[in-house]
């Protein structure tokens, strides 16, 4: 049978190889530039699930495929859930990843609870069905970044039941914990149920 194709809507290839590592046979990921799509689609909207909606809903409008998109965000306990929705561009649009985790520990830096959670949202859209699924993994932030794996905040993130961050560990190790993918594996059973009673 042959894999059914999917555009992840997103070009950002450290997200689309943690999930090409999980997935069947049976489900085939491209990214948009994959899909010969050249678009930034703007996060305009003040949660995790309006701006993983509004992603898939644009590239399925262009393209007319099946879809899906995410959004995650940094959750930190004693900044009021912050830097969340606003993760990729705390610092400042335009801002690395380095600037962004700077700035959270600095604005950690009094503060002794450091609990904190990593959260996705997943929208499928697959024809006129959309679709969205959650992943949350629990930890809670060092004072000072560890390993050179990973991207964003993996750095300065440690889940629970664990003492290495997530820039410690390869990413078979990362996805026993990773909130993306106990996102996607709630997708990747969705879909694989979609799949057998569309035949």
């Amino acid at each position: 049978m042959e894999p059914v194709d999917l555009i992840f809507a997103t070009n950002n290839m450290h997200k689309v190889a943690e999930i090409r590592a999980i997935l069947p046979p049976t489900l085939q990921v491209r990214s948009l530039t994959e899909a010969g799509i050249i678009k930034d689609i703007p996060e305009l909207f003040h949660t995790l699930d309006e701006n993983s909606l509004e992603k898939a809903r644009i590239i399925h409008e262009m393209t007319g495929m099946h879809c899906f998109s995410e959004d995650t965000g940094l959750e930190v306990d004693s900044l009021g859930g912050e830097p969340g929705v606003h993760s990729a561009r705390y610092a400042g649009v335009g801002r690395s990843a380095v600037e962004n985790t700077r700035l959270l520990l600095e604005r950690l830096k009094d503060k002794k609870d450091r609990a904190a959670q990593f959260r996705t949202v997943i929208t499928l859209i697959w024809d006129s069905r959309v679709v969205q699924f959650e992943g949350v993994c629990k930890g809670h932030i060092v004072e000072k970044p560890k390993g050179d794996l990973g991207f964003g905040y993996d750095p300065i993130f440690i889940p629970e039941q664990e003492t290495r961050t997530f820039a410690e560990m390869d990413l078979s190790e990362k996805n026993r914990f990773s909130h993306r993918r106990k996102a996607m594996d709630r997708l990747i059973k969705y879909l694989n149920e979609l799949i057998v009673n569309d035949k």
